[in-house]
């Protein structure tokens, strides 16, 4: 694997008196997808908060690009190239499309513009025809294609995409697949947290497995698919 993009090492982190996140280590290469898999509650989401700096790492470190971002506020991370999409989507309600848009354009760290307008709603076609609606009024995969767009508006070098079909009707759930895919063949890094087992295994090079806050498992989708007691143990509902 080549040198990693972003790295965890032994992270513990939480909300208050409460940990959720014990020694936890990852790493991700340039161009790779992971997957994060588990049930509800084990730490998916908190992960992607220790790594954006929402959450910070109370023990551990995080390193991007080599270099330590344990503690960097989210805005650093965010101009880094870390681009978070969160579960509840954060749409600006009352913002028509084409402003949700403008509001998260940036250029890359070398000034270039890999990601306009015109490319993203390439990506995402639907958009285009929406550019006049308020965000608060599309529907749940519209709001969630316009989140993903909005982010690649920031020119990210790394996706982190948490529960991106939560919610979402199959057909919609789908399309969405199609489009993650695209993004990866694009060679976009991407951090993908789901709890939809085929979502994930259709898209990643390796997946990791968090129970109760700690990685149990570490591997490729072929491993998982293998292992019907590694999937009833601690991916079934």
């Amino acid at each position: 694997m080549s040198p990693p993009l972003l790295a965890m090492q032994d992270v513990c982190a939480g909300y208050g008196p409460s940990t959720v996140l014990f020694d936890v280590s990852l790493a991700i290469a340039p161009g790779e997808c992971v997957g994060l898999l588990g049930r509800n509650g084990v730490g998916k989401t908190t992960t992607m908060r220790a790594v954006m700096g929402l959450t910070p790492a109370r023990a551990g470190r995080v390193t991007w690009k080599g270099d330590d971002i344990t503690r960097r506020p989210p805005n650093r991370n965010a101009r880094a190239g870390i681009g978070f999409v969160p579960e509840d989507r954060r749409v600006f309600a009352e913002l028509t499309v084409w402003e949700n848009l403008d509001v998260g354009a940036r250029r890359c760290r070398d000034g270039a513009l890999r990601w306009t307008l015109e490319r993203v709603l390439a990506m995402f076609p639907k958009l285009g025809d929406l550019l006049d609606r308020k965000g608060g009024l599309l529907s749940g995969g519209e709001q969630q294609m316009l989140t993903i767009a909005r982010t690649l508006m920031g020119n990210p070098d790394l996706l982190l995409l948490d529960e991106p079909s939560e919610g979402l009707a199959p057909i919609v759930v789908e399309h969405l697949h199609s489009q993650v895919a695209a993004l990866k063949r694009e060679g976009l890094t991407i951090l993908l947290a789901e709890q939809n087992l085929d979502f994930v295994l259709g898209l990643s090079d390796r997946v990791y497995i968090l129970e109760k806050g700690r990685v149990v498992f570490h591997g490729t989708p072929a491993d998982v698919r293998a292992d019907p007691h590694l999937r009833e143990q601690y991916l079934t509902v």
